[in-house]
């Protein structure tokens, strides 16, 4: 039986288009991918998130456990700060991409992705070399996304907190209307906006309240599919297409969250193997110059053959092209134009700098 976030029937009344994604029943469309999409680049968009994962670490040295479980340096980040990073196994692979709280260095909120939870929590549990306290508490939270230029107009009347003050990859314990909330100025769009964390009986009241807040500022609900087009375009990678178990974040262009210097993390002596001999694989940007969308699986080719696969691909709304991230042989990566292989015919698309789309 398909998982529910609490805001299911929520979704169903706005008239969502439902899929199962992850195990779970999510909203993939409202009104339309590029009517989402469009909105959030140029107002705001609401999406629940709640399928996410939330694993709490404690204890005495729970911040040398953040450190060995993932592959950035968390003593980069002061209290209040979100960082971004790689779980590897110890071939270098990924086991998957998280964002790290730190309340304080005895105390972390590591949010993970949906389809990753179980397998990230026991990754956890039988790597606790530090004798922390891991918790999955996923249940107990909703997780909602403010996206857009107008996030920040919509959410501050309804909290006392100054959003002024919050800056990019920091987060604070407040409330919206009475109701305890974690607040951080973190997203997967591209836009500035807010993530949002309450406890999972209040998540309608919280819905409601950024949905009726937003109705001056043009605020829509926003479904999976346009989430997936808002993240490609500034490249952020996703697990399952840009990285996986048997994809390093060396190949798929995280090498700045991999912090060699540090004493020692899961995967380490691979990374600096693979980082001394040279990585096997890249990931580039293509855009197609014959008409055709490219897909995930897709094979990208060049005049000898099969080099590379299509990790992630879409029609742009916002650039109005065809674009692609695609995984291949770094010897070929020197080339400007390939083949996409669509349907069995070879499409011509040319290589083009990451990110596609980045904000002014």
């Amino acid at each position: 039986m398909l998982k529910k976030t609490p805001l299911n029937e929520i979704h169903k009344s706005l008239g969502a288009r439902m899929v199962e994604f992850g195990g779970w029943e999510m909203p993939v469309q409202y009104t339309g991918v590029i009517d989402e999409h469009n909105a959030v680049r140029n107002a705001v968009g609401l999406f629940d998130i709640s399928h996410m994962g939330e694993i709490i670490v404690e204890g005495e040295l729970a911040k040398d456990f953040i450190n060995y479980i993932t592959t950035n340096k968390i003593d980069k980040i002061k209290d209040g700060g979100c960082q971004y990073a790689a779980v590897c196994n110890p071939d270098g692979g990924c086991v998957d991409d998280v964002i790290s709280y730190q309340y304080n260095p005895q105390k972390y909120l590591v949010v993970v992705n949906a389809s990753n939870t179980d397998k990230d929590f026991a990754w956890f549990t039988e790597n606790n070399m530090h004798g922390v306290s891991i918790a999955n508490v996923s249940p107990q939270y909703c997780q909602l996304a403010l996206q857009g230029p107008k996030a920040e107009a919509t959410l501050q009347p309804l909290i006392r907190f100054p959003l002024g003050d919050l800056k990019y990859y920091t987060f604070c314990e407040t409330e919206m209307k009475g109701i305890p909330i974690i607040l951080s100025r973190t997203g997967y769009t591209g836009e500035d906006g807010f993530e949002i964390y309450g406890a999972s009986n209040r998540a309608v009241d919280l819905w409601n309240m950024l949905m009726k807040a937003g109705e001056a500022h043009g605020i829509k609900p926003i479904g999976l599919a346009a989430r997936d087009t808002l993240r490609l375009e500034p490249s952020y990678s996703l697990y399952g297409h840009e990285i996986t178990d048997t994809v390093n974040p060396l190949e798929a262009r995280l090498g700045w969250v991999v912090a060699l210097d540090k004493p020692d993390f899961i995967g380490k002596d691979s990374l600096e193997k693979i980082k001394q001999s040279g990585v096997k694989r890249t990931i580039i940007g293509l855009e197609m110059i014959d008409k055709a969308v490219p897909r995930q699986g897709y094979e990208i080719e060049n005049a000898s053959g099969k080099i590379g696969v299509v990790t992630s691909g879409t029609f742009s709304p916002t650039l109005e092209k065809s674009i692609a991230m695609a995984l291949i042989d770094k010897k070929a990566a020197d080339h400007d134009e390939f083949f996409v292989v669509v349907r069995g015919k070879k499409m011509k698309a040319k290589k083009i700098s990451l990110p596609f789309y980045k904000r002014k």
